[in-house]
């Protein structure tokens, strides 16, 4: 396996592919760091000379990627928690922030259902 930033990507599959296993790389980023570094999209990860990989890794050094990527993003979602606006209070509760409808789906967001019983009819 290749390392690049600390991540080991996989050597079977083609350059594009293996640098999205880095978090903050899509296809779209990948494409371009493989044309800034000169190497062709199509060349597999064991295919890539040493200099192929250090101009790779040096292209992917300039980017914001990884653990500094993951702490931006969890400083941006509790400034919005901080200010208390709609974002930051649905971030805060659990629930969906984009507008979507919670009667029926995001189980994903509210997480196991929690069944509420009805109330007890008194009997006279």
């Amino acid at each position: 396996m290749a390392r690049i930033s600390g991540i080991d990507i996989p050597k079977e599959k083609r350059g594009v592919i293996a640098l999205t296993y880095i978090y903050g790389i899509g296809k779209s980023r990948a494409q371009k760091i493989l044309k800034k570094a000169e190497v062709s999209e199509d060349k597999k990860v064991h295919e890539w000379s040493d200099d192929d990989t250090s101009k790779i890794r040096s292209a992917v050094s300039e980017l914001t990627i990884e653990g500094e990527l993951r702490a931006e993003n969890q400083i941006n979602i509790k400034r919005l928690m901080d200010i208390g606006s709609y974002r930051g209070i649905r971030h805060r509760l659990g629930l969906p922030l984009r507008g979507q409808k919670t009667k029926n789906n995001s189980r994903t967001r509210k997480g196991k259902r929690k069944t509420v019983a009805n109330k007890k009819k008194v009997t006279k």
